[in-house]
């Protein structure tokens, strides 16, 4: 089942993609609101929201173009306080992006510490049943007012060096009232990154990451996640400028997605009731990996099969010089 959330002035709907059409749920103004009643009544997410049908049905193809009085919004927030939506993400869990990183890095052909992490996971990140893999890399992006809906745009800030496409697919989740973490499902991703400014040192990879991100435009709550193909695309004006068929998913990764869920989640501060959690899984590969530089106005395209309608994302990039941040002491 995939689930899309939707807007039209103070109105919010959740809706259930029916090809070409969105079924629309009753009683439901939001995919968070599904799921806390899921939790509290023991029940199937997907279960629930087949009750909540009803007969109103709404053309999927003009919402998505943008050409409707109707918008996506992305498939899962905490619609009370963005800033209990928690944005994070797991690098080197791909063979691909371990090569670029690698090459990226590299000093006098020595052993990046990227490839080292890479090398740990290969030998313990899929730990048996009951046992503790090592710990992939983990990197915080913001709060939820920095995830971008299908069709939004993507900002390169004035004091970036450059603003990337990360293809990947995140993992959603919402931690219940006692505590436990419950996966809601999944959402194809880009990730965005300032490549650049990465590249110039590995410590600056945590800051390179502090940037806006896109999910969506669906929610796939049964999601096969062992072995998923896809597509990235960039497009400049009228025509494909590059693109390439990646893959992710269990068997494409060094971690298993268990294990990278331990080490998220074995934080207390991660296991706070009634947070939502948006965790990018990694990436196949980079255009910036293959020399290309984005503009402004380029269209970031990404697609994975099974998780619906891609997911479309212009490139803004904000113009002018950089004013120092001024704190203002009050103590």
């Amino acid at each position: 089942m995939r689930l899309v959330q939707i807007q039209k002035e103070k109105t919010r709907r959740v809706g259930i993609v029916e090809e070409p059409k969105l079924r629309l749920l009753g009683d439901c103004e939001s995919v968070y609101a599904l799921v806390e009643e899921a939790i509290a009544a023991g029940a199937k997410i997907g279960a629930l929201a087949q009750r909540k049908t009803t007969e109103e049905l709404l053309g999927y193809d003009s919402i998505y173009r943008g050409a409707s009085e109707w918008r996506l919004l992305v498939p899962v927030d905490h619609p009370r306080e963005s800033a209990r939506c928690l944005v994070s993400g797991t690098g080197l869990t791909h063979l691909g992006s371990a090569r670029e990183r690698q090459a990226m890095h590299v000093k006098n052909e020595d052993l990046t510490d990227s490839m080292k992490m890479f090398r740990s996971g290969i030998e313990g990140g899929r730990p048996a049943s009951g046992q503790i893999g090592t710990p992939p890399e983990w990197f915080y992006k913001g709060t939820g007012t920095i995830l971008r809906a299908h069709g939004e745009a993507l900002e390169t800030p004035a004091y970036a060096e450059d603003g990337g496409e990360e293809a990947e697919i995140a993992s959603i989740y919402l931690v219940d009232a006692s505590g436990v973490p419950r996966r809601v499902g999944m959402a194809v991703g880009n990730e965005f990154s300032d490549h650049k400014f990465e590249k110039r040192n590995y410590l600056n990879l945590a800051s390179s990451k502090i940037r806006t991100c896109a999910i969506g435009p669906e929610l796939v709550l049964d999601a096969d996640f062992q072995s998923v193909s896809g597509e990235v695309a960039i497009e400049r004006g009228a025509s494909v400028l590059w693109s390439k068929q990646i893959r992710t998913g269990e068997a494409e990764m060094c971690h298993s997605l268990r294990n990278i869920e331990h080490h998220h989640f074995k934080f207390d501060t991660h296991r706070r009731p009634g947070d939502v959690h948006v965790h990018f899984l990694g990436a196949d590969c980079l255009s910036f990996g293959e020399g290309i530089e984005l503009r402004d106005g380029d269209v970031m395209q990404v697609r994975f099969e099974g998780f619906g309608r891609a997911l479309r994302n212009p490139l803004r990039v904000t113009r002018g010089a950089t004013e120092p941040v001024t704190v203002v002491a009050i103590g």
